[in-house]
């Protein structure tokens, strides 16, 4: 099995980590082979790859069976952005705070190796957004959380006219607006008063930033829907984000949203479950009264 290593790596000892578990993938008989962007990290870091390992440029060509996020959920949607449209699964192990799409522990390695290596594991298709209209992300212009258009430090709130399908839909007086998958309803929308969606919905969610008018609530759109979007800002600048990537615009394109035409395929590991994470991670519905039947 040929298992893809991507990762940002931060501090020092976090190559030591990566390179442990490298290593016992390797001892179980997998080829790891890391992104050449984190081999030179973990080199710099007194800690280079060690024997067994591959390094890769990119993910197309390389015959990976699967791909590792180590790090927490920027990594893991750094990954994402990896892989593009390369119809590799992924699995993320949590080396950070939260990691609520990161969700393996570090303490479940071992086990997690081992189930990889037997392949005892699903995967999730989750849907993700394409934009078009900013050509300052290129080809890597989709996203698995969210696309959000955001104002600048501290200019003043910005004014989006929204149309959904071709229709007017409403002129936000807001920070920003957020359209969502239902993988980053549990991000930034939720955040910001949107809800909760299950991944497996066929929907997407307008979310918007401390909206000016308070009866502007979330709205939940058909995942088929496409929103196009023109930004009016007397502060002039304004930012476009791709889940963790960021553009600065000066002008006003329209800027139009819709579903991608591929789809990011999670790895679920044996015991791992939406619902339990919701509970885990976000202390969802947490109450002395709550417990399991």
């Amino acid at each position: 099995m040929r298992i893809g290593i991507l990762g940002r790596l931060f501090p020092a000892p976090v190559a030591r980590t990566i390179n442990d578990i490298m290593a016992k993938m390797a001892a179980a008989g997998a080829t790891p082979v890391v992104e050449s962007g984190l081999a030179r990290r973990m080199a710099e870091a007194g800690v280079p790859p060690g024997p067994g390992t591959e390094v890769m440029e990119r993910a197309e060509g390389t015959g990976l069976d699967l791909v590792v996020s180590m790090g927490g959920d920027g990594s893991f949607l750094d990954s994402v952005d990896f892989l593009g449209h390369t119809p590799v699964p992924l699995l993320g192990i949590n080396l950070g705070r939260l990691g609520f799409i990161s969700s393996t522990r570090l303490e479940d390695v071992d086990a997690t190796i081992i189930a990889l290596m037997q392949r005892r594991f699903r995967i999730d298709e989750r849907a993700a957004l394409t934009l078009e209209g900013c050509p300052g992300f290129g080809t890597h212009n989709h996203a698995l959380n969210e696309v959000s258009l955001h104002k600048r430090d501290g200019a003043a709130m910005i004014s989006i006219h929204a149309h959904l399908d071709g229709r007017f839909l409403n002129t936000y007086w807001a920070d920003g607006l957020i359209i969502s998958t239902p993988t980053g309803s549990t991000a930034y929308s939720l955040s910001c008063g949107g809800p909760l969606l299950a991944p497996d919905c066929d929907a997407m969610v307008i979310t918007p930033i401390a909206p000016h008018n308070l009866n502007v609530r979330p709205f939940v759109v058909r995942g088929g829907s496409t929103l196009t979007l023109q930004v009016d800002s007397r502060g002039e600048k304004y930012l476009v984000n791709l889940d963790s990537r960021s553009q600065v615009l000066e002008d006003f394109p329209l800027l139009v949203v819709r579903h991608a035409d591929h789809r990011v395929k999670l790895v679920q590991l044996e015991g791992q479950d939406f619902l339990d994470t919701l509970r885990n991670k976000l202390n969802w519905g947490l109450d002395v009264r709550s417990s399991l039947p």
